[in-house]
């Protein structure tokens, strides 16, 4: 009997962890090699499963496709790996038990790695070769990204008509990580042709119950569940998982009790847990008819009104000054306060303050800001960088902002940690700037970046950075395109040192329609110059400008004045093109930056003046 056939009147029970098992013998590499170096292994943890009482197992490829085992180096054995993988678990399953060919999804909360037709080109690669060994379906698992997972699904559907069994991984119980209703999320999958839908891994058995309280039966596919064993705890460096099987056996009754038709394990589960839930499932019929209560979308609380407009609104309407002003290195603040506040009293918009520059620690930003904000009544602009924080931090991060009312940010991938003062820490980067973007924008819509409700909407102005000191200027304002389809409100440029580089900005991005700060920042010395033009990232400075600060010598007073000449020079430029100035204020000498905002009123004044004599005349 097929499959499915079986699954309309009955309840299936599915194998569990395959990588638990591995992982527990010591070995921990790339699990799917071990169907060439180690078939034994592999084989044996299917006959394990299948003496449990499975009645469904899967082929040891979840992680056998082009981009997962591309980072060991196993691209060019994708098929002798799935091939093998087949032939083991064909090799294990009895008559009357199923074989799945497993497939995983690639994207996570980031989706800044392949493009989704390049996940499906590969995806097809995978399951062909896996429909080679004849198998009783295609499982894919593991998909937390509802975008790959239903474009999947769709193409398949045209490669086979075997079983497509399709299951998301959820963040939280009630809803995918795009916010996207588990309900929803079936139903869609249904539509491109999936037989079972499904949940599998992230969470243990009692969240899982209760993601599918709130789920429907469809309308023709039928239901999966493959929970972890339990949340894992971190034990001598080790993963474990701390649930027993009896405990796993009744939540299997409970999830047959939701409708959930094929159940089996993922991570932490072993041929016990499969046991028990086998056992305790004996008898039972399948559920054919269940009322779920109407969802009531909890409500969601518009964001606090901002105290002032925004930066990116500002700009669009009149000149807008920001200037960076870098939170010290040490615990002397009184010297930085005196600066921020000089500088608000001179009338910039708005003080940034970077998150710890060129990887070398500062006083927090989001601190400082605060005290700036609330003690000082300077408005700030926090940078976040993707470097120091994982997703929890981010987020709580964020929220932080939130509670203190400040609502201008700049989201930045951020200087790797061995440029700074200690190359030995690591760099995190779950998600790259652009991905951050697009989550600070989903927290504008009051959800997490879990896709939970945050219950209230934040109001966040987001900066993009822009680094326009590359020899292609096309390609980098391409990727601007794309931050601006990721939510960037604004872009806010690296230090720009030619005239001629500013026209060319203006030109290549007048189409974008958002706010453009051009970032300038006045040099102080030669060393400091060739320091800059050398070493760091990002930053490219003019012949002219060079021989303009070597002709100062070592007189740091001529050098100072140079540099100041320099940057006024440029702002002429930048002030008739671009309505934001970004003016960066070197090692605290915030009387250079002064000096640099004095020249912009006095353009700006003169502008007025020349406007006003027009109307009279």
């Amino acid at each position: 009997m097929k499959l499915l056939d079986r699954l309309t009147s009955e309840v299936l029970v599915a194998d569990g962890a395959m990588g638990t098992l591995l992982y527990s013998y010591g070995i921990d590499y790339c699990y799917e090699e071990l169907n060439v170096t180690r078939p034994d292994a592999v084989a044996n943890i299917h006959r394990d499963y299948v003496k449990a009482g499975a009645d469904v197992i899967q082929t040891n490829t979840y992680g056998a496709g082009l981009f997962k085992l591309g980072r060991y180096g196993l691209e060019g054995q994708m098929e002798e790996i799935n091939r093998a993988a087949m032939r083991l678990a064909k090799g294990a399953a009895p008559e009357g038990r199923y074989v799945l060919g497993t497939i995983g999804g690639v994207r996570g909360i980031q989706s800044n790695g392949p493009a989704l037709e390049e996940i499906v080109e590969s995806t097809v690669r995978q399951a062909a070769v896996l429909l080679e060994g004849d198998p009783d379906g295609l499982l894919l698992e593991t998909y937390y990204d509802l975008e790959e997972l239903a474009a999947v699904v769709r193409r398949l559907r045209k490669l086979t008509e075997l079983p497509i069994v399709a299951q998301v991984s959820l963040q939280e119980p009630e809803n995918l990580q795009d916010g996207t209703a588990l309900n929803d999320a079936f139903r869609l999958l249904e539509s491109e042709g999936a037989d079972v839908v499904g949940v599998n891994c992230r969470l243990g058995p009692f969240h899982t119950i209760r993601a599918f309280e709130q789920a429907e039966l469809p309308e023709r596919a039928f239901l999966s569940a493959a929970p972890n064993a339990s949340l894992p705890a971190l034990r001598e460096g080790r993963f474990v998982y701390s649930s027993g099987a009896d405990y796993f056996g009744r939540s299997a009754v409970r999830l047959r009790n939701e409708g959930v038709r094929l159940i089996g394990g993922c991570c932490g589960t072993t041929p016990d847990h499969i046991r028990e839930a086998k056992k305790q499932l004996e008898g039972l019929a399948p559920v054919t008819a269940k009322h779920v209560a109407p969802r009531i979308p909890q409500e969601i609380r518009e964001a606090d009104p901002l105290s002032r407009e925004p930066i990116h609104e500002q700009a669009q309407k009149r000149r807008t000054v920001i200037v960076e002003l870098d939170t010290p290195r040490h615990l002397e603040t009184d010297a930085y306060f005196h600066a921020a506040q000089t500088l608000y009293e001179a009338g910039i918009d708005a003080v940034t303050l970077a998150d710890n520059s060129l990887a070398s620690p500062r006083i927090s930003n989001l601190a400082m800001g605060s005290l700036l904000k609330h003690r000082h009544g300077v408005h700030p602009l926090i940078h976040i960088t993707c470097r120091d924080r994982n997703l929890i931090g981010l987020q709580s991060h964020l929220m932080g902002l939130d509670a203190l009312g400040i609502a201008d940010i700049l989201a930045i991938t951020g200087d790797p940690a061995k440029v700074g003062d200690f190359p030995g820490a690591s760099n995190v980067y779950d998600v790259s700037s652009m991905e951050l973007i697009r989550l600070i924008k989903g927290l504008n819509e009051g959800l997490s970046f879990s896709g939970k409700s945050l219950r209230k909407k934040t109001n966040f102005s987001v900066a993009a950075a822009f680094n326009p000191n590359v020899k292609v200027l096309s390609k980098a304002v391409r990727r601007l395109e794309k931050k601006i389809e990721a939510g960037a409100d604004y872009f806010i440029t690296q230090p720009v040192y030619t005239k001629e580089k500013i026209i060319e900005i203006h030109e290549e991005t007048k189409h974008l329609g958002i706010p453009i700060f051009i970032g300038i920042m006045p040099l102080t010395h030669i060393r400091n110059a060739e320091f800059l033009h050398n070493e760091v990232p990002g930053i490219q400075l003019s012949g002219e400008v060079l021989e303009r600060m070597r002709a100062c010598g070592e007189d740091r007073a001529a050098g100072a004045a140079e540099g100041v000449q320099i940057a006024n020079e440029l702002i002429d430029t930048a002030a008739k093109l671009f309505n934001g100035i970004y003016l960066i204020t070197p090692f605290l000498r915030y009387e250079m930056t002064l000096d640099l905002f004095r020249h912009i009123r006095q353009i700006d004044r003169r502008k007025e003046s020349e406007s006003y004599a027009d109307i009279t005349n």
